[in-house]
Parts: C-alpha cells; structure tokens; sequence
C-alpha cells in the first residue's frame, strides 16, 4: 500500500469507530461488549496503519538521503582499487556514520582482501543476476562460480520487537552543549515585585520586599554500556553484526534518557517532568478536577488546557504526553457539543491531536489508573531543557581483548535536564 492508501484505510477505520460511538451516544447508551471488542479492534488496525505509514515514510527520507550522500562519495573511494593476493595482510578501515537519530559515530573493521573479493561476486551476482565475465561455471572452483554460492541461505533482515518511541528531545530545547563547565547555570526571577499602590503625587510607594531572583543547574551525568562481540560473527554475519550492535547499544542509551525526561528523580540523571519537586513541578500545578478516581474524563482534560495561561497555551512547543492505555481511553471522548476531543494526524510521522494539541504516546509515560495517581502532562515542552557535557559516542576496542578474539563496544553520554519553569506544565492526575 501506498501512504496515501494508508492514510485512506486509517481514515475509514477512524470513520468506522465513530459511527460505533455516535450511534450509541444517540441511544443514550453506552457501548455493548460487542461493540468495545469492535472498536478497539478498528483503533488497533488503525494504530498499525500509522506505524506503517511512519516507517514507509522514514524509509523515503533514508532512501533520500542516501542517494544524496552517493553523488558527494570522495572520487578516491570510486577509483578501482588495485588487485590483492588471498595472502594479503588484514588492514584496519573506518567511515564515519549519521544515524536517524543524530548521532555522529566512527565505524571501524578488519578489511581481509579474499572475503571482500567474495563478498563482491556474491553482491554482484544479487545485483545484476550475472558475474562480470561469461564462463563455464561451477560450484567447487571459487572463480568459476563458487564465489556465488554462500554456505548457508540466509534472510537479509533482523527478527526483533518494534522499538518504544524516542521523541523527548524534539520537543525539549536542547541547550548546546558544554565546552569545559562542569554545569550550566542561569539565573531565575522567582518573585516578582508587588504592585505598585496609587499614591499622593510626590509620594513613592512603600518599599517592595518581594523581589527574589534564584539560579537553575543543569550538571550532565555520566550513562554508560558495555558490550563485547566476537570478531569472527563481526566478520562472518551476513547482517552487519557490527552496525546492529551500534544501534541496539544507541537505541539502548536513547530510551533510558527518555525514561529519565520522563520519571527521572533528579539525583544523578535528569528531572522528570512526573517527578513532583520544588526543583521541577510541584504538586501545585496537578490538575484531578473532573477526573474520576479511575478514568481521565472530557472535563478534566479541559481544566488541564486552561490551567495555563494562553501565552503557554499558544507555544508550537504545547502537547500532552500520555501512555496508550490512556490514549485508548481518550480516544472516545467527546466534548459537550458532542466533538471527538482526538483528532487523526493527517500527516505520516505526526502526531495525533488531542483538544487541537499535538498528542504523543510514550510507552515510559504512567499507566496505573488509581486514585491520586498521574496519568498524563500538558505543557510547553520548551520550558524542559536538555544539556549535554558528552554527546553520545561508541568507542571500539579492536586489541584489548584480542587474547579471546573478541572487540569491545563502550556507549557513554553525559546529560541532564529538567523543567525550567512550572507554570508552563499542568499534570493530568486522577481525582
């Protein structure tokens, strides 16, 4: 399917699942089991739409860009490369890599000229169906054919669970980051003057006392991971062993950072945004007015939106984060005019909206729906700010454990955030 014929499908299950609804909103009712079973199937379908239409079009993007990166490849890399004996020694060879998610790396590996030779026949008979030179072929000479015949049949793809979503960063204000400081601090107005009161005309006021000014700290924490892998599966795996390693150790490091936006409790990582604390957002900007002591309802959702002030309200940077058992339950609301609160992103890769605010869901964001319990934030994100000491980097140890034929792989970063300003973010807590 094309994205637009995703989109189509999503947008007729959506359709679907508000008919379901409405028809029992108009018989005064609420929906029979049949009718849950029904409309929670639709919302999963179309829950797998979107997730396919993100990947068809992040899979455009990558594509994109690397037939951009082809045309600037250095000429010294297309040049033939001159021919090499099976004897010939090893040699060491690294390129530099940019991943979707941002992160700059130096890949290293053992170059062995009769491998690659092979690996060569292989990927040009998988490419063109045919060996540059016409010959009498067979299997047990390598240079008549035996180079494109591998060992074992092998599928070209990795068998794994979906990742959880990593956003935190794009709606954050990622600070740059530190050049020599061991933290980052700025000032604060915590109090404002009091109001000035109406006097006589040569007379000026009583002295104000409540002028306070304060400092927000951000200082990175180390995180960290270690992996070793044998250099034989580095050097025989028909998938890159040595890319999937980088990116599982990257995709590692990126949901614990995304935990720690989320739940962190401040002592040695970051401050979470539902972490209560006089140093983030205190319970004074909770909202669990309208909301049961077991479901987030319509009301309770409006009250959060106009907890903030409308300077806040109207940032780009305003969403709501909620985890998918809330979302679910969001997803059958309607206002008082009997609107949907939820709307369908039209756009792949974007979010949904909830209330005209974008709506993002994190598999790290609280699921308990009990009395007294958080269950959601809206807020300005750019009021959390991010700042590294150390952007996250891999570094390979190629001899260090040779004694047991294997390289080692270290992930390190050094980080913290936290919320800069309270007011800017109201927590959807249950009643």
């Amino acid at each position: 399917m094309t994205i637009t014929e995703m989109q189509e499908a999503r947008s007729k299950l959506v359709a679907d699942a508000r008919a379901l609804t409405d028809l029992a909103a108009t018989e005064k009712r609420d929906l029979t089991d049949e009718e849950n079973v029904k409309f929670d199937a639709m919302m999963t379908d179309g829950d797998k739409l979107k997730a396919q239409e993100d990947r068809a079009k992040r899979l455009e993007t990558e594509e994109r860009s690397l037939t951009e990166s082809a045309g600037r490849v250095a000429p010294d890399l297309l040049a033939e490369k001159p021919e090499t004996s099976a004897a010939a020694a090893p040699e060491m060879r690294s390129v530099e890599l940019r991943p979707s998610f941002g992160m700059t790396r130096s890949v290293s590996w053992e170059h062995t000229p009769d491998v690659e030779q092979r690996d060569a026949e292989f990927r040009q008979y998988l490419t063109n169906g045919m060996a540059p030179e016409l010959r009498a072929l067979q299997k047990d000479i390598d240079s008549s054919g035996g180079y494109l015949s591998p060992s074992q049949q092998w599928q070209g793809e990795l068998i794994q669970a979906k990742d959880n979503m990593v956003f935190f960063r794009r709606l954050a204000r990622v600070l740059p980051p530190l050049a020599n400081a061991a933290s980052l601090g700025t000032p604060s107005l915590d109090n404002d003057p009091a109001d000035p009161t109406w006097v006589a005309e040569l007379a000026i006021g009583s002295e104000d006392s409540t002028l306070d000014f304060g400092k927000r700290e951000l200082k990175p924490h180390p995180l960290a991971q270690f992996v070793k892998v044998s250099k034989t599966l580095l050097r025989r795996s028909a998938i890159s062993a040595d890319v999937i390693v980088r990116d599982r150790l990257a995709y590692k490091q990126a949901v614990v950072e995304e935990n720690a936006f989320l739940n962190g409790s401040g002592a040695l990582q970051p401050l979470g945004v539902f972490t209560a604390s006089d140093d983030g957002i205190s319970t004074g900007r909770d909202v669990s007015t309208g909301n049961t002591t077991t479901e987030i309802q319509a009301d309770g959702l409006m009250n959060a939106v106009y907890n903030q002030k409308a300077q806040y309200r109207n940032s780009p940077s305003n969403a709501w984060i909620f985890h998918r058992d809330a979302v679910k339950m969001i997803r059958k609301m309607k206002d008082g005019e009997g609107r949907y609160l939820w709307q369908q992103s039209l756009t792949a890769g974007e979010p949904d909206r909830l209330l005209n605010y974008a709506l993002w869901e994190s598999e790290y964001a609280p699921s308990t729906f009990t009395s007294g319990l958080y269950v959601g934030i809206f807020g300005d994100f750019s009021y959390y700010w991010i700042v590294d000491a150390l952007t996250t980097t891999i570094q390979v140890l190629m001899e260090l454990y040779a004694a047991t034929n294997q390289n080692g792989y270290i992930i390190r970063s050094d980080t913290d955030g936290a919320p800069t300003l309270e007011e800017a973010f109201t927590r959807v807590k249950l009643g």
